[in-house]
């Protein structure tokens, strides 16, 4: 008799942790870099991956803004993210169960170095002959609050350069919500100067928007750790372990992907490689 109640008990256990691991679909959203329809267009092979791996639909969530990304993994309106490293340690001081796990190795390009780091850029067009001192009461562009080198970067880094918050320095300073249109409102001469980071700049020049003239960098923040996926705190350790198996080890099948990010691979990632973002980060500490 008790042996048949302890096998009844683990029968028991072994359902409900099969219940509370099962879900019927994967939500991933993306911080809007780029527009939504050229995410969609560039993430459908991963989509398409790990709905073959997990036997469920995998679904790209609109998201207008860091902020909503940020909410969204944080509420676990979605089981992924893909997040700036800035974002990352918001969202991680609101849930500290949100696990980075992954991040992209970007290809050599002419603005970024190979491997898995990036850096804020703060371009001029060329033709405008602006140096640093120069810009000092112009136009300035940054992307979006939440951008680790579309604001938290320069905010700290570039201030301290020119001793005065970016506010001071420049003349008018907006934010235009992604670095996209940050460069855009560059070339368009809505802006005089823009804070982008340098994988956009090379992803302008790949897709034949710039060329190599076109910009000067005027100044080059300390080395970023490139942008983390993870998981939300409320994921099952079960798809936490297939997906990861999936973005680090089976690569071949990302051949898509990955060349629509410029990157040669997937490499895994921990709080380590962002934390130190923490100190100049306003009001952000570790636990």
């Amino acid at each position: 008799m008790k042996l048949f109640a302890g096998v009844l008990l683990t029968m028991m256990l072994a359902s409900n942790l099969q219940a509370k691991c099962f879900q019927q679909s994967l939500r991933i959203a993306v911080i809007p870099k780029k527009s939504m329809a050229v995410l969609m267009k560039d993430h459908q092979p991963l989509l398409d991956r790990l709905g073959d791996e997990l036997s469920m639909p995998v679904e790209l969530v609109p998201a207008s803004s860091y902020e909503s990304v940020i909410d969204a993994i944080v509420s676990g309106g979605v089981d992924i993210a893909a997040l700036g490293p800035a974002a990352y340690l918001l969202a991680h001081q609101r849930d500290p169960r949100i696990e980075p796990f992954a991040s992209l190795t970007i290809n050599k390009g002419y603005f970024t170095p190979a491997g898995h780091h990036y850096q804020s850029l703060l371009l001029v067009r060329r033709n405008s002959d602006f140096d640093l001192s120069e810009l000092r009461g112009k136009r300035g562009a940054l992307s979006d609050p939440a951008s680790t080198s579309g604001s938290v970067v320069p905010n700290a880094e570039f201030s301290d350069l020119v001793g005065m918050p970016l506010r001071q320095f420049f003349g008018s300073l907006v934010y235009t919500g992604s670095h996209d249109k940050s460069l855009d409102a560059l070339l368009e001469g809505r802006v005089d100067s823009a804070f982008v980071a340098s994988e956009h700049a090379d992803a302008y020049l790949n897709t034949g928007r710039i060329d190599r003239d076109t910009f000067d960098v005027l100044w080059r923040s300390n080395n970023i750790y490139y942008d983390p996926y993870v998981f939300s705190g409320r994921l099952c350790p079960e798809y936490k372990a297939r997906i990861r198996k999936t973005l680090l080890e089976d690569q071949e099948e990302l051949a898509g992907f990955l060349a629509s990010q410029d990157a040669s691979g997937f490499a895994p990632v921990s709080h380590a490689e962002y934390a130190p973002l923490l100190v100049i980060m306003p009001g952000q500490s570790e636990d």
